[in-house]
This record gives structure tokens, C-alpha cells and sequence, in this order.
């Protein structure tokens, strides 16, 4: 038997094991249980005495590690098996989303110090993001033990207004960064672009820059699960919808079985601080990710941020125009009502999210005619204001061109 204990910011909550026969099995500490301070690591975890097999503990302790192809080429880096969940966060498990971090047992964290940055200059820096194509995360590299979520090729950095550099042993980082996507163009600007259009449509949103590796452009993604104070960096703890309802990362996507609106839905009834506001919330970007075309905002898109006891909904992240791509999917991570392709989607599909009623659906057909009249003049706005600070890209016409296909179509079904 293996086993890692499992820190929650600086208090250790309990343990990760791994029996002989590699299923993995999370207990949380007594002297943990024992404090009144103590909170769950996960909605599907609750604070228990009892153990949680391999059921629960597998989809939420792996839904920390890379998705897909990364994940595939960080085990290959590594020599160790894609689905052996326990080794990966055994070498790179230092650093999580939210406030995590996994040691080995009886180990004590070494304290964050302030200053431990190994700052990269404009030529080490593209060096790095030649490698995270080989080896993801820059898994096993010495004193790199960064673990994040999600298909793309990133990279957990700290950074300062004008420097990247890489932490060393346990110093939180701060932000994220993230180079294009070889196979599609422009995917930084098309990031940027969405991510701020968001921001101008109200919506809370992580903040993001462009900043460049050598030659190539990158997106540097503040995390919103960090917080600072002073020189401190404080871990914020966060879950995504698929480690809060106990789902496998394989199955983000509800056509493959995966969380959809319903179960989003009553995930925020049943644990948001919020829970009308947090509904309303997520209401709204499900339309912006229609007006923008994004068919990609699976459950693991999607996350609760616990700034207190009671969580509320993470900030907007992970956000693409997927439809600017003909080779993209086109139906929808999430049905809206029984249907998935945009084109397709009625009134009466969106009225399904919201309690019955015609209150509920005033509100619902308010939001929708003020998104898609709004979202065309801000979207010009924004294009013209990247254009003024030497941000361009040809796929930023194409992405403004699906927003006007995408409101022209919400409009007619509100009735404008």
C-alpha cells in the first residue's frame, strides 16, 4: 500500500491511498475531523469518518490531473501509466487547482518562502514552452510539481507585471499560461478575445493578458484561486462540477454520459451560497457561450470557488469561440433543453432552466434580448480596442461574424 497526504491549504485533512490492487481510497485525518474549522475537500467528500473508496475518490483526486492527450504524454514523459492516477499526483501533486496539495506521507510541507521564483528571461521562456509540448506541466523536471486540469497544453507560472518564472518547491503560483493550439490558429487571441468580451458583458470573468514566449503569443490567465496578500499567495480552494458530482473526467460531456444543465442546476440549489443568484448566474453564461459560439463548456468548465464555507460559482475560464474551427464539434457540451446544435435551439428550450412561470420566463426572455442586443456593439468595441493596443488576428473577424449569426438567432426566438 501507498499512500500521500493530502493537505488543505497548511492543515493536513487526511490521506490518498493506493491498495495493491490499485484502487485508491481517501480518509480524512482525525485531529482534521476533531477541528471546528474543518471544511469537506469536496461536495462529493463530505467530512465523514468513514473512508471513501475507490468510487468516489477516483473521479475527484484524477479530475486534478491533465485530460486526454496531455495526459497521455505526461504519463509517457514520466514512464508511468495514463490511468495510474496515484503515481502522477505522487510526482506532480504539489501545486493543485484550488487549495490542495498532496505529499508523501510524513512529510511535513516545507513553508512557502517568499522570493523562490526562478524568473525566466524572454529566451528561457520560449525554451519552456518547447518543452511543455514533450513533457506537460514540465512533469518531473526538478523541483516542478504543478498539476492542472484540462485537455490544452498549460503551464502554472508565477508572474509580476513584467516577468514569468517557474516556483520552486511549495510557493503557490499565480497564474496560468498557456501557449496556442498547434492544430488551430489564433486560439490565444481567440481566448483573449472571449474571455474579455465576457468581462464586458458583466459576467464574472478570470482576468487575462497577452504576453509572448519568443516568437509565439500566450495567454497568461490570472488564477482565480489564488489570492494575495502582502507577499503572500494564499490558496483558494475550488472543485469543478464534474469532482463536485463525483463524475469521472473521461465522461466531462453529457452526450457521453456527463453532467448537463439539469444536474448543474440543482448542484447550484443544492450547495451555492446563492443559490437563486448562482441559477441566474450560470443561466447567463450558458447564452453568452451560445452568442459566442463556445460548444465546448463541458462540466469540468465549470467550478465552484469557496471563498467561505458555502461555495459560489468560480469565475468564467477555459472560454472559446470552438465554431470559429470547421473542424470543431458543433453540438453543444450542454443540451439546452432536449437539443444540442445551436441553430436548432427554441424559446420554449431555453424556458426549461428556469422555474415555471411567467415571471421566470419574462426574466428569461429579458436576458436573452439584452445579451444579444448588447454583445454586437461591445464585441466591435473590444476588437477595436486590441486592434489599438497591436493585438489582431484574422480570427477575430471570424469570431465576431458567428456573434452576429449567434444574436441574430436568440433575437428572433425572444421576439427582439
Amino acid at each position: 500500500m501507498r499512500s500521500l497526504d493530502v493537505y488543505f491549504g497548511a492543515h493536513r485533512a487526511g490521506q490518498l491511498t493506493q491498495g495493491d490492487d490499485g484502487a485508491l481510497v481517501f480518509g480524512y485525518a482525525h485531529a482534521y475531523l476533531s477541528d471546528p474549522a474543518a471544511r469537506a475537500i469536496s461536495v462529493s467528500m463530505p467530512l465523514s469518518a468513514a473512508p471513501f473508496d475507490d468510487r468516489a475518490a477516483r473521479p475527484w483526486f484524477s479530475g486534478l490531473l491533465p485530460d486526454e492527450g496531455a495526459r497521455q504524454r505526461l504519463a509517457a514523459a514520466l514512464g508511468i501509466s495514463a490511468g495510474n492516477t496515484f503515481g502522477l499526483l505522487e510526482i506532480i501533486g504539489g501545486d493543485c487547482a484550488g487549495a490542495l496539495s498532496l505529499h508523501p506521507s510524513g512529510t511535513t510541507p516545507p513553508a512557502t518562502a517568499s522570493g523562490d521564483v526562478d524568473w525566466l528571461d524572454d529566451a528561457r521562456l520560449a525554451q519552456v514552452m518547447e518543452r511543455l509540448r514533450e513533457r506537460p506541466l514540465l512533469g518531473g523536471e526538478e523541483g516542478v510539481r504543478l498539476s492542472l486540469a484540462g485537455a490544452q497544453d498549460k503551464l502554472a507560472v508565477c508572474a509580476d507585471d513584467h516577468r514569468i518564472g517557474l516556483p520552486r518547491g511549495d510557493l503557490p503560483t499565480t497564474h496560468i499560461l498557456k501557449p496556442r493550439i498547434p492544430a488551430l490558429e489564433g486560439t490565444v487571441e481567440n481566448e483573449l478575445f472571449c474571455l474579455r468580451l465576457a468581462a464586458r458583458m458583466q459576467l464574472p470573468t478570470a482576468d487575462a493578458q497577452l504576453r509572448r514566449a519568443g516568437d509565439a503569443p500566450a495567454l497568461l490567465v490570472r488564477r482565480y484561486d489564488r489570492e494575495t496578500r502582502g507577499s503572500t499567495v494564499l490558496r483558494l480552494h475550488q472543485e469543478d462540477f464534474c469532482q463536485a458530482l463525483g463524475v469521472p473526467p473521461e465522461i466531462k460531456y453529457e452526450a457521453e454520459g456527463g453532467p448537463g444543465t439539469t444536474q448543474s442546476l440543482a448542484l447550484i440549489d443544492r450547495v451555492c451560497a446563492r443559490p437563486a443568484a448562482g441559477r441566474l448566474e450560470f443561466i447567463r453564461r450558458l447564452i453568452f457561450h451560445d452568442l459566442i459560439g463556445n460548444a465546448d463548456a463541458h462540466a469540468k468548465n465549470h467550478a465552484l470557488l469557496y471563498r467561505n464555507a458555502a461555495p459560489d460559482l468560480a469565475p468564467l475560464y477555459d472560454v472559446l469561440c470552438t465554431a470559429a474551427y470547421p473542424r470543431l464539434h458543433k453540438a453543444l457540451a450542454m443540451k439546452i433543453g432536449q437539443r444540442n446544435m445551436p441553430d436548432t435551439i427554441r424559446l420554449e428550450d431555453w424556458a426549461t432552466l428556469m422555474p415555471p412561470g411567467r415571471t421566470a420566463l419574462r426574466l428569461l426572455v429579458r436576458e436573452l434580448r439584452g445579451m444579444a442586443t448588447r454583445i454586437g456593439d461591445e464585441a466591435d468595441r473590444l476588437k477595436d480596442d486590441l486592434a489599438q493596443a497591436g493585438i489582431t488576428h484574422p480570427v477575430l473577424t471570424t469570431i465576431r461574424k458567428v456573434i452576429e449569426t449567434r444574436r441574430q438567432h436568440l433575437l428572433r426566438i425572444a421576439g427582439r
